[in-house]
């Protein structure tokens, strides 16, 4: 799914009114009433929600959903980004677009820059595009949620998850970008002048890297997090160093991060110390092995005792910051949001193939290039909402035709119907 903001410039204040009332609506429905839209808009005259709402169909912010039981749109994923991206063009956090950097498992990544010409980058979740792929049958769980957890809502968690990982990551010394906003599925972060460590091929000081890196994941450990996807795709390669103190390496991507008290901590763990062995092994030529006659035990690698780290032997907490996130594992008292912890959790066990970058491209592209949208009796992967929800949002309908004194708005904007 391309990101193109080449209307915004055109939409009113009106338009994004409506198209705030669509995702509000979303909440607590599959296809939001045309009616309910109209009531949360706030607009005066239903003529105006109604050109809104034609306005932003045409260039698919929101689509009309076919075979559906009663008139109502649903917010695409494009309006899901005009939505995050003006949130952020109003506190001059962005001002201009560039190109594509790259296409992520669950993220888009493109160059923008403020409004003083500061390079950024911009991270745009989007949970769902390897699930739907390669674990459909985690999509199941969508539809025992009663308000109908959606992708969108789920992105958005995976980015607010991972700006507060971020945050405090940056904020305690680790080399993770600098991390600028946060809006909806939108992360805005630092700009690294590298490249991802996938294609490095020679380096200058190979056994410092790869002893880095070790260190890297058990400094992080503790800390209390484990990365849980410590690998070449997500290790950014500096062009510059800038001194002997810089590692010359940045590691990025967080959203799936767990707690050391994690049940699966030490499989996670060990698994993200053998992607690195496995890339300097096979990449580089580098595999260093054990030497007990070395005292050293603060690095990992040629010169040291050893040659890479363990979970149970060189894990030894000495911060809380899984606790301060909340971080998946943490505690049995804090389980957090069950729906993102089962999505990012596909992210965690996803085989990844770079190759299929392309293919979740052009396969979304085709996705949204209808107007329409099938109903969801059509596409039961998406989830759809039970007949007891269908019953409601029909009485929520009548109320608002009929003007029904029990209807009335929750914090949220969502419409309910008292007893």
């Amino acid at each position: 799914m391309k990101l193109d903001m080449g209307h915004m410039r055109y939409l009113t204040a009106d338009d994004f009114k409506v198209l705030k009332a669509v995702e509000q609506g979303t909440k607590n429905h599959e296809v939001v009433p045309t009616g309910m839209i109209h009531q949360i808009s706030g607009m005066r005259a239903s003529s105006g929600t109604n050109r809104a709402i034609g306005d932003l169909a045409k260039v698919k912010l929101v689509a009309k959903v076919r075979n559906a039981k009663y008139d109502g749109y649903k917010l695409t994923y494009n309006g899901f980004d005009y939505l995050a991206v003006k949130s952020m063009l109003n506190r001059d956090t962005v001002y201009s677009f560039g190109n594509t950097i790259g296409v992520g498992k669950e993220s888009d990544i493109y160059q923008v820059s403020d409004k003083n010409g500061v390079a950024k980058v911009m991270k745009i979740h989007r949970l769902g595009r390897t699930s739907f792929h390669t674990v459909k049958n985690n999509r199941d769980y969508l539809k025992k949620n009663a308000h109908g957890t959606n992708w969108m809502h789920l992105s958005l968690l995976a980015a607010q998850k991972e700006y507060q990982f971020m945050s405090l990551l940056y904020s305690k010394g680790f080399i993770v970008p600098q991390p600028y906003d946060n809006s909806r599925h939108i992360v805005l972060m630092e700009l690294i002048d590298g490249f991802p460590m996938r294609n490095l091929r020679n380096h200058s000081n190979i056994p410092k890297l790869y002893s880095d890196l070790m260190t890297f994941a058990v400094k992080l450990a503790n800390s209390g997090l484990i990365h849980c996807d410590f690998n070449e795709f997500n290790i950014m390669i500096k062009n510059t160093v800038e001194d002997s103190k810089d590692c010359g390496f940045v590691v990025i991507d967080f959203p799936q991060c767990i707690s050391i008290q994690h049940k699966d901590a030490d499989f996670y763990f060990q698994r993200d110390i053998e992607c690195i062995r496995r890339f300097f092994r096979k990449k580089l030529k580098y595999d260093p092995t054990p030497d007990p006659t070395m005292l050293d035990e603060d690095g990992y690698g040629d010169g040291y005792r050893y040659a890479y780290p363990e979970f149970e032997r060189d894990v030894h907490r000495c911060d809380n910051l899984d606790e301060l996130v909340q971080a998946s594992g943490f505690s049995k008292k804090h389980p957090g949001d069950r729906s993102l912890e089962e999505a990012v959790d596909s992210m965690r066990n996803a085989e990844y193939n770079s190759e299929d970058d392309e293919q979740y491209s052009d396969e979304e592209e085709e996705e949204s290039e209808d107007y329409y949208t099938e109903s969801d009796e059509d596409n039961d992967s998406e989830g759809s909402t039970t007949d007891e929800e269908e019953e409601e949002n029909e009485r929520i309908i009548e109320a608002l035709s009929k003007g029904v004194g029990n209807l009335k708005m929750d914090k949220l904007g969502n419409y309910i119907l008292e007893d």
